[in-house]
């Protein structure tokens, strides 16, 4: 039985972590983050590693001397990074004796670095995917061995998005963890792909909207980063105003303003308004749309 050792974070993590085990790897331990807020919005991979047995170290530093010695002690065929936080040294890299892989976000070449899956959304494409790699020193840049895209609708969230790719990931691992274990499994070089895009951390800041963006613009940053992510936010005057979700709406109202009508409240953007449908302002949260208006108009926006 192949042996592995597995970093991992998220529902992606979780489902990646039963596709090993469905598949009959040993998995002599899990490295994975404390992060309790995992239990309301994702499914974390520790409990599936509890209920198989598996010993689960919650570890801040990865590459600390004692890890490498931990994971060099185990002798496992295998080290998996799974929606991992954190870039793992080559000395651990170097240990597992058949290779290190990472499952990652996107159609590598395209949208290395992190988070893939808001990046998308935020560029407005049709189609993502996941992708397992070879590990190497540079950041999603080894050989790939193998690719399951995924297509993307016009309403999808990174959290809708995020499961349809721990799907996708339990489907692609399943299929090519068995071949990597009788090493018939070749590796294909990135470059061979086409041209590679890198994208870094997103700031806070990037969340932030203009009125002067296009409306389809403006959605795709609010979808991107639809809860559980901290939301697209406009400011006026210093003070932001949250919108954890709102659509394309063909009514009309100027940009830069709002227009409530019965049940609607339209913001206007550069070309075309969005019709908000909840808003936050500092802890509180409203779905009411004249609420969320008198908020709108605080701030110094205009019917």
């Amino acid at each position: 039985m192949a042996t592995a050792v597995v970093c991992a974070y998220s529902h992606v993590g979780r489902r990646a972590l039963e596709a090993l085990t469905d598949c009959g790897i040993d998995v002599l331990a899990l490295y994975t983050y404390n992060q309790p807020e995992e239990d309301k919005w994702f499914e974390a991979p520790g409990k599936h590693a509890l209920i198989k047995g598996i010993p689960v170290i919650i570890e801040p530093d990865i590459n600390a001397r004692h890890v490498q010695r931990n994971i060099s002690g185990l002798m496992p065929d295998f080290l998996f990074s799974f929606y991992f936080r954190e870039m793992i040294c080559t000395d651990i890299l170097a240990i597992p004796k058949i290779g290190s892989f990472n499952l990652h976000g996107s159609m590598l070449p395209k949208y290395r670095g992190r988070a893939p899956i808001n990046w998308v959304l935020v560029h407005g494409e049709d189609a993502t995917g996941v992708t397992l790699h070879a590990m190497t020193a540079k950041p999603d840049d080894g050989n790939i061995f193998g690719q399951r895209e995924i297509p993307i609708t016009w309403d999808e969230t990174a959290l809708s998005l995020t499961k349809k790719s721990a799907e996708a990931g339990y489907e692609l691992l399943r299929e090519t963890v068995p071949l990597l274990v009788k090493k018939s499994l070749n590796g294909i070089p990135q470059k061979s792909l086409g041209k590679s895009s890198y994208f870094g951390r997103r700031k806070p800041e990037d969340s932030r909207l203009t009125l002067k963006m296009t409306a389809q613009v403006a959605f795709n940053q609010i979808r991107a980063v639809a809860d559980p992510w901290p939301n697209a936010y406009i400011e006026i005057e210093n003070e932001p105003i949250r919108i954890p979700w709102a659509v394309p709406h063909s009514g009309e109202c100027r940009a830069g303003h709002i227009k409530l009508t019965e049940d609607k409240l339209l913001l206007g953007f550069a070309d075309a308004p969005l019709r908000l449908l909840e808003l936050k302002r500092g802890n509180e949260r409203s779905i009411d749309p004249s609420i969320m208006a008198d908020w709108l108009k605080g701030i110094g926006l205009q019917e």
